[in-house]
Order: structure tokens, then C-alpha cells, then sequence
């Protein structure tokens, strides 16, 4: 309990609940995902005992924290992030990332020979570099993002790019699924025919 306060018959609690999500909680199975929120309870009495109570709080912000619902920010945050690959700003691009992000080409791709990817340095030096030294030019294409729950970000898009070894063209659709948590992106994993991306550099 935070605070209580009232007149006459009426009286407000506010407090704070914290927590595990351990066990079936109506109707939503264990999450196991911690919970910190606040709210108030409106109390009305009657002859020194509780007649009624009312309780108030961000069932949003409560779903968001089992994971039910994912931030709002998220969709936000992967187009930025688009945007800034699109104009080259790389930086920008890894400012969005968790230090310890978990990073996954699909398998089968060339760059995947280092999977899994840990924290933003090797992303760049393993994946972004290579992309760059490889490709005359390498866009991402039709992008639309697809809010998921557990703080989750799909996008489905093309790869439009040009190889530098065979100047052979790249017209490929692909699908990233982003994991965020307070508002770094934590998980990247890429789904591609990888089958077709071969292809080309036999060609």
C-alpha cells in the first residue's frame, strides 16, 4: 500500500503490485514474466465496514508485461530502423540493438557461418560489412510490419541488390522477425529461400 485517503465514506487506496506470473491467472496460463504496477481501489463504507471496492489500473500496460500485448513502440522502433539503413546510416542501425542482441542469418545463407551473432560488433563486422563488400547496392523493398505479441516485430519485404562478383540482379522475398525489450531490439532472426540467394552466385 502507497498511500490512503478519503472522506466520510469514501476512501482511496493506491498501491503497487509486483510479482511472477507462476500459475494460471483467470484464464491466462503461467508466463513466467515479472509484473510491477500500480493502481488505486475505490472503497465505500457503511457502518465502519467495507460495503464496496473498485479497483482501477493500465490493463494494457498489465497485458504488456505478461506479454500478452507487445509495446505499442516496437513497430516504431524496427521502421526507424529501416529508415536508417535505407540512407546508409549504420549507426543508427546499431543504436537500436541490445549489447547482448542474439542475431540469426537463415540457414543456408552465406552469412550465416556465424550464427548465432552476439551484440552489435559482430553484426556489423560479419554481416553489414560483407553485405557491403559483396553487393554494388543492396535495398530492402515493399516492407510491411506485422505487430506479434511477445514484444515481437514481423516484417515481410524483398531484397532488391546487384552483386559486385557477377554483376547478377537479386530479387528475393524475405521475412525478419524482430524481438524487442524496453525498447532495444534483443532477437533478429531472417527467413529467405536461401536456395534462390545460391543460385545467383553460381550464375
Amino acid at each position: 500500500m502507497l498511500d490512503v485517503f478519503g472522506q466520510n465514506d469514501k476512501i482511496v487506496k493506491k498501491w503497487n503490485f509486483k510479482g511472477t506470473h507462476t500459475d494460471d491467472f483467470f484464464g491466462i496460463p503461467a508466463t513466467g514474466k515479472m509484473v510491477d504496477i500500480d493502481g488505486v481501489t475505490l472503497v465505500k463504507m457503511k457502518n465502519g465496514k467495507i460495503a464496496q471496492e473498485q479497483d482501477f489500473m493500465d490493463n494494457m500496460l498489465f497485458m504488456t508485461q505478461l506479454g500478452m500485448l507487445s509495446n505499442p513502440e516496437n513497430t516504431c522502433i524496427v521502421d526507424n530502423l529501416y529508415k536508417a539503413f535505407a540512407v546508409g546510416d549504420i549507426p543508427s542501425v546499431l543504436s537500436t540493438m541490445d549489447a547482448n542482441i542474439v542475431w540469426n542469418e537463415a540457414e543456408g545463407n552465406a552469412y550465416a557461418d556465424g550464427n548465432p551473432y552476439i551484440g552489435p560488433d559482430p553484426i556489423l563486422n560479419a554481416v553489414f560489412a560483407r553485405l557491403g563488400a559483396d553487393h554494388e547496392y543492396y535495398n530492402l523493398t515493399d516492407i510491411q510490419l506485422h505487430e506479434m505479441s511477445n514484444d515481437q516485430v514481423l516484417a515481410t519485404l524483398r531484397y532488391d541488390a546487384k552483386l559486385k562478383e557477377n554483376g547478377v540482379l537479386i530479387d528475393a522475398q524475405a521475412a525478419h522477425l524482430w524481438t524487442l525489450k524496453d525498447g532495444k531490439v534483443i532477437g533478429f532472426q531472417q527467413f529467405v529461400d536461401t536456395n534462390q540467394l545460391a543460385d545467383t552466385l553460381s550464375k
